[in-house]
């Protein structure tokens, strides 16, 4: 009686509702990633991770159970990882330049034990990888390889030992510069102070490629990029930048430099921060900062300074009558269409900065979106071989490099000269 009258009211239903019900056909093109990332490991280049468990796990951060973590604090946990068909990470071990030398050292040292206490607690889930060979057995064996970048020239304190001590540990890259120029590198966000690289850091560059550690160009200023790849021996990376021709901020890359990177040999891997994608998103960024100093710039300035509910109610009227522009995964595919225009299909990789922002473009949401953005590349045209490269075969080509220069430079003495030798300065 029940089935005769479920079958009847379905017969009456109207066609568009009897073709709601109906499971949606299944997208060719995820499919298509799937078989690419099944043969090729997923890698991208830069992620905050250990940085989000410091701030939001404080202590905790040693025993959280990191299968499942609340999506309001985290882009990252091991379920998302999965979701997103993630190969290889290379985990950044973040710490603030504002920090004195020699404490910037020591929260590196935690960071980078954080990850590694992280792949020991989940072993069926990550590997640690020191080489590509080491993440195409980690993606064979059906785990996340797991490398470590440490983001900032300032953590080895001037110290070319501190350096080899990161390499030790498991370091596979260094940023050479963060937010501020630093005493031997110019930042992107700062104002220079070298035009780019003095003596040490050109050393810095030469003892990364003899020890096989990547040189990542992300975060510094264009006549950085330039010095360093006049006298890199192996293919830079830039592990979470964007296309300046599209978005004109300062941390992204111009098609000179980008051209000069394919000649290198080098990947630029694709950033996903609204700032560094959106032109008009980058400018509506800009001025809501400057709406804001100038209703309250505690401790002198803004129209209604010390008195923080007013500003914050100025500000809202400001955002209302100046909505934030949207962001979504197709700006993020037209970066990636750029620099695979401009440098080559071979110099383009993926470098998303989970958990190191902010905002993020509507659909990226956290790592388990990778998949839909490569589904969004073919749908453009790309096929599955350049889309393998994207998602993980570039990278390992630079690695790879990489490897061969520091085998080649292996007769070479460590590099001990001090940046008071090289450049007159303490």
């Amino acid at each position: 009686m029940h089935r005769f009258l479920t079958t009847a009211a379905a017969i009456l239903l109207p066609l568009p509702a009897m073709a709601a019900a109906a499971p949606a056909p299944a997208d060719p093109y995820m499919a298509r990633v799937a078989k690419v990332l099944a043969a090729t490991p997923l890698i991208d280049g830069h992620n905050d991770w250990p940085e989000a468990l410091v701030d939001h796990a404080g202590d905790k951060r040693w025993t959280l159970d990191l299968n499942r973590l609340d999506t309001k604090d985290y882009d990252t946990d091991i379920e998302r990882l999965r979701l997103g068909k993630v190969g290889g990470q290379f985990w950044s071990v973040f710490v603030s330049p504002a920090l004195p030398g020699l404490e910037q050292v020591k929260a590196t040292l935690e960071q980078i034990d954080l990850v590694n206490q992280i792949v020991r607690r989940y072993p069926q889930t990550f590997q640690l990888a020191m080489t590509a060979a080491d993440v195409r057995a980690a993606h064979k064996a059906g785990k996340i390889a797991s490398m470590i970048g440490v983001e900032g020239g300032g953590q080895i304190d001037k110290s070319l030992s501190v350096l080899r001590a990161y390499k030790r540990l498991g370091a596979g890259y260094l940023t050479l510069t963060h937010a501020v120029t630093i005493d031997w590198a110019d930042s992107a966000t700062d104002n220079p102070k070298h035009d780019g690289l003095t003596k040490f850091g050109e050393t810095v560059v030469h003892e990364l490629n003899r020890l096989g550690m990547l040189v990542d160009l992300s975060h510094v200023s264009e006549a950085t990029m330039l010095d360093a790849l006049a006298v890199t021996k192996a293919p830079v990376i830039f592990s979470h930048s964007s296309a300046k021709a599209i978005c004109d901020h300062s941390r992204n890359v111009s098609d000179a430099v980008l051209k000069q990177v394919a000649a290198n040999g080098g990947v630029v891997m694709v950033n996903f921060a609204p700032n560094y994608i959106s032109e008009k998103r980058r400018v509506w960024g800009a001025a809501r900062g400057a709406e804001q100093a100038r209703y309250n710039a505690p401790p002198f300035g803004g129209l209604y300074i010390g008195d923080p509910e007013k500003a914050k109610a100025a500000l809202a009227q400001w955002e209302k009558a100046n909505p934030e522009p949207k962001v979504t995964m197709s700006d993020v595919a037209d970066h990636i269409d750029h620099i695979a225009k401009v440098a080559g299909v071979d110099h383009v990789g993926l470098g998303g900065d989970y958990d190191g922002l902010p905002a993020l473009p509507e659909g990226m949401d956290g790592v388990e979106t990778y998949p839909k953005l490569l589904a969004e590349l073919m749908r453009r045209g790309w096929s599955d071989a350049d889309i393998a490269k994207l998602a993980g075969g570039n990278i390992l080509r630079v690695m790879e490099a990489a490897e061969k220069v520091a085998a080649s430079m292996r007769g070479e003495p460590a590099a001990t000269e001090t940046i008071a030798q090289l450049d007159g300065t303490k």
